[in-house]
């Protein structure tokens, strides 16, 4: 297992979480490199990150949550996921792929109803069965709380 060191992104790294997040294919929008907690191996380079997202003043979302392939199947999404819950207040609030889900529960994240979501996730949910009708996508999106 190689070695790495999970911090606070720097500015300078906005890029390459910007670069990660597009190459695994998930929600590249409010990529702000000040919420960012980022793991860096040995060279500096980003392999993996997450960042807790602000919805208005009370709505928070654990979002971002990426590992370059080479480096997955290590504990590095499951340490930034902890670190950044173990930081933040609840209730925090999630979107993701159905087939994730089980892993989300794990850390005490369970899917809620459209009657329960806040208005930002009902909207994206909105917005995703859409694109989902358009592309034709079997797969759902579940929104997720903890708290």
């Amino acid at each position: 297992m190689d070695t790495y060191q999970i911090r606070p992104a720097l500015e300078s790294e906005s890029s390459q979480i910007k670069d990660l997040i597009h190459e695994v294919g998930i929600n590249p929008t409010g990529l702000d490199w000040r919420r960012f907690l980022v793991a860096v191996d040995g060279s500096g380079r980003v392999i993996g990150c997450g960042q807790i997202k602000p919805h208005g003043k009370d709505i928070l979302e654990l979002a971002s949550i990426a590992v370059t392939p080479g480096y997955q199947k290590q504990g590095i999404a499951r340490k930034i996921i902890e670190i950044l819950l173990a930081e933040n207040p609840r209730p925090l609030y999630l979107m993701c792929i159905e087939h994730n889900g089980p892993m989300y529960e794990k850390f005490g994240f369970r899917a809620v109803g459209y009657e329960e979501m806040p208005r930002y996730f009902q909207r994206m949910q909105k917005l995703f069965n859409v694109a989902k009708a358009v592309r034709r996508v079997e797969e759902g999106l579940l929104v997720m709380k903890l708290g």
